[in-house]
């Protein structure tokens, strides 16, 4: 063997082996196992491994499949019903396995003494979209990798289907993450980086690469299939990742937010796509997001989420309609926040009119001064400083603000149709005893 085509087998061997060695570690300790024997079975499958890789030999069955312990003798292709990964197998010829339901109980998980994720209760249907939503460290992502397995909980069960996976790895979760960074291999063709799992599973090449390419046409990909990550655009390689994602048939597809490193016309293209997939697939999607106007175009069910805990979940437009709490009205966007007669309500920007301070009002009536107007193409937002108050945004048509004709400084009066506004609870959520009802 030349010393070239040595050198690429030892690094795709080292790849592999911190991939498989990345997902057994993340995964919860086998039940009645020392940690020195977990030591040993994880040296052991990894010597193996490079050693197999380095001689061009076919992995042995009971080293390729992850449900065997090490050692043991390879079951025979009759009785391989046990095993998940012939199991998945099966599933292969274009294919995709049914979207699976996702249930949380309470789980939990800490950082030693900080508390990432609260106790929260959650029920995803099966084949729905479904995105968790919130501001940097609010325990979203944190949620999404123990779903993955790439976290433990520290307490609590995920269920998967009718599953219990909480105590399983990565591999035996029916899941697929799809990593914000896409983590694609450099060295590998797009059609072997999309068949990697295939290849660690033992599939023939000329049958990985057939599904592959499968995968590769439905992100609409296939005539790259022989490039190498470097000489594809962002939004090129995050559909090589989906389709990674994918090619193991999951029940669940976990999305770390994808569309985060995208341009802004290049993430509403993909974010149609990811729609459009998810729909045609049928596959449960779970998908990590900081950005409202992301989950509201995505989503059947939004989780907002703030401190660890659920702040509200609903479909989209009943979160962006009824708001519950202060931290939603204001995170979701497009509301004032609006204390009058010691209750808080939350009143959509649309809905909010400037009348003359000598003009006739029936309803709520708080006078300021315009301090600011931004055109915005389809709309003016005017916004208000209101004597003694909070600022109060009001959006007006194009039309309506030509005929009204603001101007900065002018004084007006503030006011809405009582029936529109929704009614706050003062404080956050997180602060509640109960965690937020399961979604049916």
């Amino acid at each position: 063997m030349h010393r070239r085509e040595r050198t690429k087998c030892l690094h795709t061997a080292v790849v592999a082996a911190v991939f498989l060695g990345l997902c057994s570690a993340r995964g919860s300790p086998q039940p009645g196992r020392t940690a020195r024997a977990r030591q040993l079975h994880t040296h052991r499958g990894l010597s193996a491994l490079f050693m197999h890789r380095a001689t061009r030999a076919p992995i042995p069955w009971h080293i390729r499949c992850r449900h065997h312990a090490v050692g043991s003798r390879a079951p025979d292709r009759a009785d391989d019903d046990s095993c998940p990964v012939l199991a998945d197998d099966r599933r292969y010829g274009g294919r995709m396995a049914a979207g699976a339901s996702l249930e949380l109980v309470k789980v939990t998980k800490m950082y030693g003494h900080v508390t990432a994720v609260d106790a929260i209760d959650l029920r995803i249907p099966a084949g729905s979209y479904c995105c968790l939503l919130g501001p940097s460290g609010c325990g979203k992502t944190s949620t999404l990798r123990m779903i993955a397995g790439h976290e433990s909980a520290t307490s609590g069960d995920i269920i998967v289907g009718a599953k219990n996976v909480t105590e399983l790895p990565p591999a035996g979760r029916g899941t697929a993450m799809m990593f914000q960074s896409y983590a694609l291999f450099p060295h590998l063709s797009v059609i072997d980086n999309v068949a990697f799992a295939l290849k660690m599973k033992g599939v023939s090449k000329p049958e990985r690469h057939a599904r592959a390419r499968e995968l590769l046409e439905l992100v609409d990909m296939q005539s790259y299939a022989g490039r190498l990550p470097a000489q594809l655009s962002g939004g090129q390689q995050q559909r090589v990742a989906l389709a990674r994602a994918l090619i193991t048939s999951p029940q669940i597809l976990l999305l770390d937010e994808p569309l985060s490193a995208l341009d802004p016309f290049l993430r509403l293209r993909m974010r149609a796509e990811l729609k459009r997939l998810q729909r045609e697939l049928g596959l449960t999607f779970i998908h990590v997001t900081h950005g409202q106007d992301e989950a509201m175009a995505l989503s059947d069910l939004v989780v907002l989420m703030n401190g660890g805990r659920i702040e509200q979940q609903g479909s989209p437009r009943e979160i962006f309609n009824h708001p519950r709490t202060e931290f939603a009205a204001r995170f979701i966007g497009g509301h004032n926040v609006i204390p009058l007669n010691g209750e808080t309500f939350a009143v959509r920007v649309d809905r909010i009119q400037l009348k003359a301070p000598t003009a006739a009002i029936d309803g709520p009536a708080v006078p300021g001064t315009i301090s600011k107007i931004e055109y915005q193409g389809t709309y003016v937002l005017i916004a208000v400083t209101t004597d003694g108050g909070p600022e109060i945004s009001a959006q007006l048509s194009d039309d309506q603000f030509d005929a009204e004709t603001h101007v900065i400084g002018e004084r007006v009066v503030v006011t809405w149709n009582p029936a529109l506004a929704d009614a706050l609870t003062p404080h956050s959520a997180t602060s509640a005893a109960p965690a937020a009802e399961l979604v049916a």
